[in-house]
């Protein structure tokens, strides 16, 4: 069966968020993370190579097309097609029925690069941290860039979008971390196993309305023997470092 131009159009409209937003849908390409995320995702279109055929008898989608690189090629929104792309409905999840108080949660204040953010959440499915709250301008979850970098962690968390001071004010009596290049060394504090650790904007950090509401400051101190060093850490490594002591302990 050809990919109609209708599909394409479809799935290409899908790269905005305003049209994902829409139809309650996204895009995963590549048949690794399509077959991650159709476990436990509800698949609404599947695209496969001619190649990918054996694969259908496998595969819960409510259609399927087979067709050319080519026209796979048309409706990716990377610059390399993949061998299939598959439309997904997004996941809804109330965070307001939720119990954070006996777990660690992840908060991400206006993280906005995709890859960052998707990286982030493959970070918290490794550490195993269920929930990660994130400010209205952080990146969309569901932005192609973020659910590539996820690599099907997607999948198994729940990412949430709200009021980050709501979220926190509604948990008074739960430490908030966040790290800062005047906080105290990650190495030598104590770590709860419970509450709440932000991680701020790639450029800005926490902004200061969160900030004053952090109970617990934090810093991951430079171990280069030279007399300068590199002035910050990307997010998510930062992220990955700070997640792995908090499991550590």
């Amino acid at each position: 069966m050809s990919l109609s131009k209708n599909k394409i159009s479809y799935i290409t409209s899908l790269k905005e968020k305003k049209f994902r937003n829409k139809h309650h849908t996204f895009v995963a390409e590549g048949s690794k993370l399509i077959f991650d995320l159709i476990q436990s995702m509800k698949c609404q279109l599947l695209v496969l190579s001619e190649n990918m055929k054996d694969k259908i008898v496998a595969i819960d989608a409510e259609e399927i097309i087979i067709t050319t690189q080519s026209e796979l090629k048309k409706a990716s929104h990377f610059t390399t097609p993949p061998d299939a792309i598959a439309v997904f409905y997004q996941t809804l999840h109330d965070y307001t029925t939720l119990d954070c108080a006996k777990k660690l949660n992840l908060i991400l204040d206006g993280v906005q690069d995709p890859g960052n953010v998707g990286t982030i959440i493959r970070i918290a499915d490794w550490f195993g941290i269920e929930n990660i709250f994130c400010s209205h301008d952080t990146a969309d979850v569901y932005n192609s860039k973020t659910v590539q970098a996820t690599m099907g962690a997607l999948a198994r968390m729940n990412v949430h979008y709200a009021n980050i001071k709501d979220i926190i004010a509604q948990h008074p009596d739960l430490p908030i971390y966040g790290t800062f290049l005047n906080g105290e060394n990650i190495y030598q504090e104590s770590l709860s196993n419970r509450g709440f650790i932000i991680m701020g904007n790639e450029g800005k950090g926490i902004r200061p309305e969160i900030e004053h509401m952090i109970t617990n400051r934090l810093y991951i101190p430079s171990f280069s023997t030279n007399t300068t060093t590199s002035e910050s850490l990307n997010v998510a490594v930062a992220t990955a470092i700070v997640c792995s002591e908090f499991r550590r302990r």
